[in-house]
C-alpha cells in the first residue's frame, strides 16, 4: 500500500532530492513545511496541493512547475526561477518573492499574493477560469 502513496512520503528534503534524482517527478501532495531546498534544480515537478509552507526555495529552479492549490505561504523564494510555473489558487501570501522570475507563470483570481504585490508588474499570466 506504501507503494501506491509514495509521492505522500515525501517530507524530506533529501528524501525529495533522492527522487527527483531517480527521474520522479510527481511530488504532488508532498509535505515539505521548512524544508531547506535552497538552490535545488526541481524544475518540471508537480507540487500541486503540497505543503511548502515557509520552505526555503531561495534561489530554487522551479521552472515549469505545477504549484496549483500549494501553500507556499511564508516560503522564501527570493531569486528562485518560477518562469512557467503553474500557481492556480496557489498560497503566496506572505512569500518572499523578491527577485524571483515569474515571467510566462500562469495564475488565476484565487492565487494569493502578498499585500502590495502587482502581479502584472512581474510578468504573471492571470488566466480568467
Amino acid at each position: 500500500m506504501s507503494e501506491t502513496n509514495s509521492q505522500q512520503n515525501i517530507n524530506t528534503a533529501v528524501t525529495l532530492l533522492e527522487r527527483y534524482a531517480e527521474g520522479k517527478r510527481n511530488f504532488s501532495e508532498a509535505n515539505l513545511g521548512n524544508a531547506d531546498l535552497q538552490g535545488v534544480d526541481l524544475k518540471g515537478s508537480d507540487f500541486s496541493y503540497a505543503d511548502l509552507n515557509e520552505a526555503n526555495l531561495n534561489g530554487a529552479n522551479l521552472r515549469g512547475c505545477d504549484l496549483s492549490f500549494a501553500n507556499l505561504s511564508q516560503a522564501n523564494l527570493q531569486d528562485a526561477d518560477l518562469r512557467g510555473a503553474l500557481l492556480f489558487s496557489a498560497d503566496l501570501r506572505q512569500a518572499d518573492l523578491k527577485g524571483a522570475k515569474l515571467e510566462k507563470a500562469d495564475c488565476d483570481r484565487s492565487t494569493h499574493f502578498p499585500q502590495d504585490f502587482d502581479p502584472a508588474q512581474v510578468g504573471l499570466q492571470i488566466k480568467d477560469g
